[in-house]
């Protein structure tokens, strides 16, 4: 036993879910459609990109070779790739599932309607709270809502709501205007009055700038997430002794239970920067958890075939780094939670198969086939650390 590393390339799905035409999803591939796309010049941007997509480190891990893309030479990790069984296609259920826990109820979600919230639960909200109303109630890019309803809501007062196809109530304000403090308490409150429509999430999403033309959303983000309904891969290593490292949004994905320590960073490199510091701090038996959420947020769903391409070329060229921080006993998994092909329909989620890439010092080559559920990703993490068995998924070491 040393320690385990998980890191999720948010939303890096490789296609072929089994049940993808229950979601509206058959077809959907986020690697490869940015691939295609790539090898058509249609992700190269002036100053970001160009060309094919370049993965050599990935590559080598097996990432193509998990997707069915290539065969032959034998890739120098253990490669593979895991479908879901939880009944979602978010964030929360996706995670939840890495760390052993499915999902078997269904999530509450808003109707694609205007407005999209109750009355009642918006009444509720303003009644528990000090805003003078709500901009928004709809489902929207939270990017273009912002653009859109920002100048407004800072000359208000009133917060922005809305939704997505995900069980969500996402909540933006100006970080100074409306102040940060007020955010979360605000999002503090409409968790409470969301629990008996069961919606997984309410995110806090401040922003800055003074005008539709430089508003950006920070790395404030805050979720407040109904926690899994069982003891988790984390609990399990908390409860033995050891700590969770969470690197970016994993202790809000988990409602912060099982998480000792939680680091942020505003873009992939700054997490990138947090994991690295976190495994040189990690003991014998910790495990550090990575959340990578730029891939999902700022490309998949805005549809950026070549920010995800470049995206996912910078995180690729940083795997060495990581790979000569290793001690021997370590083990690293890098997978996903969901697809967000940014070819697709619309923009959201796509229900697909994750890729399943692991190595470290005394990892043997080989693969791991097709994972019935990403449980077994947790359950092998669980089985490196010297942990009892979960009820959920099996070990592939």
């Amino acid at each position: 036993m040393s320690r385990a590393l998980l890191i999720v390339l948010d939303s890096f799905g490789i296609g072929g879910a089994p049940d993808a035409d229950a979601f509206g999803d058959e077809g959907a591939d986020t690697l490869g459609h940015i691939l295609a796309a790539s090898r058509r010049g249609e992700a190269d941007r002036a100053g970001l990109r160009k060309g094919p997509l370049a993965l050599p480190n990935l590559a080598r891990l097996g990432l193509f070779h998990a997707a069915g893309i290539v065969t032959g030479d034998r890739p120098a990790g253990l490669w593979g790739s895991a479908a879901e069984v939880s009944r979602g296609k978010d964030t929360p259920s996706g995670h939840w599932e890495i760390a052993g826990v499915p999902v078997a109820f269904d999530w509450g979600y808003f109707p694609k309607t205007v407005p999209a919230f109750p009355a009642s639960l918006i009444q509720e909200i303003l009644d528990d709270s000090a805003i003078p109303g709500i901009l928004g109630d709809r489902h929207a890019s939270g990017t273009e809502i912002i653009a859109e309803l920002g100048e407004e809501s800072i000359r208000t007062g009133r917060p922005i709501f809305y939704t997505s196809s995900d069980s969500v109530l996402q909540i933006a304000a100006h970080e100074t205007h409306f102040g940060l403090d007020r955010l979360y308490a605000l999002c503090e409150v409409a968790r409470r009055h969301v629990d008996p429509l069961n919606i997984g999430r309410v995110i806090a999403r401040p922003f800055l700038g003074e005008s539709a033309a430089d508003f950006r959303r920070t790395a404030n983000r805050r979720d407040y997430a109904v926690p899994p309904p069982e003891p988790t891969l984390l609990d399990r290593v908390e409860a033995a002794g050891h700590r969770v490292i969470g690197i970016g949004k994993i202790g809000d994905i988990f409602a912060h239970r099982g998480v000792s320590e939680v680091r942020k960073g505003d873009g992939n490199m700054a997490l990138f920067d947090r994991m690295l510091e976190a495994l040189d701090d990690a003991a014998d038996g910790d495990l550090v958890f990575a959340n990578f959420v730029d891939f999902d947020t700022l490309f998949g769903h805005r549809r950026d075939v070549a920010g995800y391409a470049a995206a996912l070329e910078a995180f690729d060229a940083r795997l060495p780094e990581l790979q000569a921080r290793l001690r021997p006993g370590d083990i690293a998994i890098v997978t996903a939670d969901h697809g967000c092909d940014p070819t697709f329909r619309g923009s959201d989620h796509t229900r697909e198969c994750v890729p399943v890439l692991v190595f470290g010092p005394q990892v043997s080559p080989g693969t791991i086939g097709r994972r019935e559920t990403f449980a077994d990703i947790g359950e092998s993490a669980a089985a490196h650390l010297g942990l009892p068995p979960g009820p959920h998924g099996r070990s592939f070491l």
